[in-house]
């Protein structure tokens, strides 16, 4: 075997990012309490990133319940809103997959995985000025929408797999959604799931009216 096919065949045996991110998510959601699972409505994929940069992206595997939503409920007055709007929702005291200190696999996957592709960059850059550089713009953006691919078919293989019918008892559906890209949830979560699952999030969105 030459040395281009061993390191073709490396690269084949190696865990991929998004093998690992299917793996520990099942196990977040095994890891749930079964009174939880009874109660929880619908999952949340949030994408954050720390400290604002492309290169250390990382989604929250959350969820919404019953009880959370009768509770705003009684302080507001639209069911579809506090039922579906993220900003009801329960939205700390999630496991994290990605970049962060609790998930070095993923985080050292993701890298490997981006250097590959050749999006990925090194050195410090200041998040608080928009850059001028092309190159350095480019790659960021195709970092990002690496990550945001990867949660969207996270979402749609935990469905094809059966795997959030296996754990909760029923289909739920996944909202998929990023904070630094307002609205690019409803894109997403159409890509997410199967379209009768969603029906209730996407409202009046889903047939057109305005």
């Amino acid at each position: 075997m030459s040395r281009g096919e061993r390191r073709t065949a490396s690269r084949r045996e190696r865990q991929t990012f998004q093998a690992h991110l299917r793996q520990a998510a099942t196990g977040i959601l095994e890891r749930l309490p079964e009174q939880l699972k009874r109660e929880t409505y619908v999952l949340a994929f949030n994408i954050w990133r720390l400290d604002a940069d492309h290169r250390r992206p990382y989604v929250d595997i959350g969820y919404n319940t019953e009880s959370r939503y009768e509770e705003e409920m009684r302080r507001n007055s639209d069911p579809w809103e506090v039922r579906w709007n993220y900003a009801f929702w329960i939205l700390e005291g999630f496991d994290r997959l990605g970049t962060v200190p609790e998930d070095p696999v993923g985080g050292r996957l993701l890298e490997e995985e981006a250097r590959d592709l050749g999006i990925w960059y090194d050195g410090e850059v200041d998040l608080g000025r928009p850059t001028t550089d092309d190159a350095l713009r480019t790659r960021s953006g195709l970092l990002a929408r690496h990550f945001r691919d990867a949660v969207v078919d996270l979402a749609r293989h935990l469905h094809a797999s059966g795997t959030i019918e296996r754990i909760f008892g029923r289909p739920l559906p996944v909202v998929v959604f990023d904070m630094d890209c307002p609205g690019w949830e409803e894109e997403a979560t159409r890509a997410a799931n199967p379209a009768g699952l969603i029906e209730d999030f996407l409202g009046a969105a889903l047939d057109g009216t305005p």
